[in-house]
């Protein structure tokens, strides 16, 4: 029932931004949180942020703190992810997740998108 579309991947230079984007769809907006993920190669898959659909609450990874900002548009559906000042180490398939804001937050949620690619090198 559930549909997650994440876009916005591709390469960058070290320094410079992207936009991630995750529409989702199928599901009661007002109880849900969504948040994205990464995995680069030979890694475990890692949280990065998560927002909350109803009151905005959101959570940051320690390692994106003051690079990355998360935001959603409600009327469609849409949570974004803002990477400033990307670095190689940033280079990851990116997923967005959802579900009630706990199961997104825990890593547990049964909602996930197909990812994108996100990759940072000169």
């Amino acid at each position: 029932q559930v549909q997650l579309v994440e876009s916005g991947g591709g390469l960058v230079q070290p320094g410079g931004s992207l936009t991630l984007s995750c529409a989702a769809s199928g599901f009661i907006w007002n109880y849900y949180g969504i948040g994205w993920f990464r995995q680069a190669p030979g890694k475990e898959r890692e949280g990065v942020s998560l927002i909350s659909t109803s009151d905005d609450n959101t959570y940051y990874a320690d390692f994106v703190k003051g690079r990355f900002t998360i935001s959603r548009d409600n009327a469609s559906n849409t949570v974004y992810l803002h990477m400033n000042s990307l670095k190689p180490e940033d280079t990851a398939v990116y997923y967005c997740a959802a579900g009630h804001f706990r199961s997104v937050l825990a890593g547990t949620t049964d909602y996930w998108g197909q990812g994108t690619q996100v990759t940072v090198s000169s």
